[in-house]
């Protein structure tokens, strides 16, 4: 049978049959190849610190955890706690290490679930002061201008402004973004204290953490939460949690951890951050905006 000139002209009557003939071995070609080989998943990281500082102290962990898992892991962060939760609104990151009142509203508004979190650890807000202040309790900073990392940072800012307001006494709060800036601006004398986090202090330099003593110490909370963006496949979330609860297993993920101040990761749900819930903060709104 003789085919007809027009199926090869170009716009004749058998074009669309091509065209359609050939989109659909390209989307079977696809579907057959499924996702890439080695995907990247970011790992954000709340701006605590500096980048700089974040990076050097984050990055043998997900080299670790690379080595363990097979996964080609990125480490993000933002320039700020702001910044972060906005990128946490966008679900930019794959992965995320957040405090845990950015878990409660997140997991609820993007869906991120929680899988691990640091192991025997409490979060606890601390409120510093210079070593050689006169403070002796939180009354003294009564009508004073405080430091804190930012509006929505649970322990350093969250915790410490509830108690004082709890207690009566009011101040002024100023936000200079991460907490290594208000360990920074009390030491050299700028405000007379300002609010942080256990595991941050331990972690400054010694010469800066000398200069700096605790001068209240909040309850403890459930830890940040390490959490999976929902479009991270169930199977690459296992082999992370697997891999972060074996860090301390060996030399080299054990020095990684004690890079970031962790003695270990224990593993963790839902649930374990109805503690966080049951204050009913509502700081961020559905977007995770201010």
């Amino acid at each position: 049978m003789a085919t007809h000139p027009a199926f090869f002209k170009r716009g004749g009557p058998w074009a669309w049959l091509i065209a359609l003939a050939a989109s659909l071995l390209w989307t079977l070609s696809t579907l057959a190849a499924g996702p890439p080989a080695n995907p990247v998943y970011t790992f954000g990281i709340v701006p605590q610190q500096s980048a700089t500082e974040l990076a050097r102290t984050w990055t043998p962990v997900l080299n670790a955890l690379q080595a363990k898992t097979s996964l080609n892991l990125r480490f993000a962060t933002a320039p700020d706690i702001p910044t972060f939760e906005r990128r946490l609104a966008a679900g930019e990151y794959d992965f995320a290490y957040m405090n845990p009142y950015h878990y409660t509203v997140f997991h609820q508004r993007r869906g991120y679930a929680v899988f691990a979190r640091e192991k025997d650890r409490l979060l606890k807000g601390i409120v510093v002061v210079r070593k050689d202040a006169p403070y002796r309790d939180l009354a003294a900073l009564k009508d004073q201008t405080l430091v804190f990392p930012a509006p929505a940072a649970f322990a350093a800012t969250v915790l410490v402004r509830a108690a004082l307001t709890r207690q009566g006494i009011a101040i002024t709060p100023k936000y200079v973004a991460s907490h290594d800036s208000v360990y920074l601006n009390v030491a050299q004398g700028l405000y007379p204290a300002g609010g942080g986090v256990t595991r941050t202090f331990e972690n400054l330099d010694p010469a800066l953490r000398d200069r700096l003593r605790i001068l209240w110490t909040t309850q403890g909370y459930t830890p940040h939460a390490i959490a999976a963006h929902p479009r991270v496949p169930a199977a690459v979330v296992e082999r992370m949690r697997d891999a972060l609860l074996g860090l301390d297993g060996d030399p080299a993920g054990k020095a990684a951890l004690e890079g970031i101040g962790f003695k270990g990761i224990a593993a963790a749900q839902d649930a374990d951050y109805n503690d966080v819930r049951e204050l009913h903060i509502e700081l961020l709104d559905p977007l995770g905006e201010r």
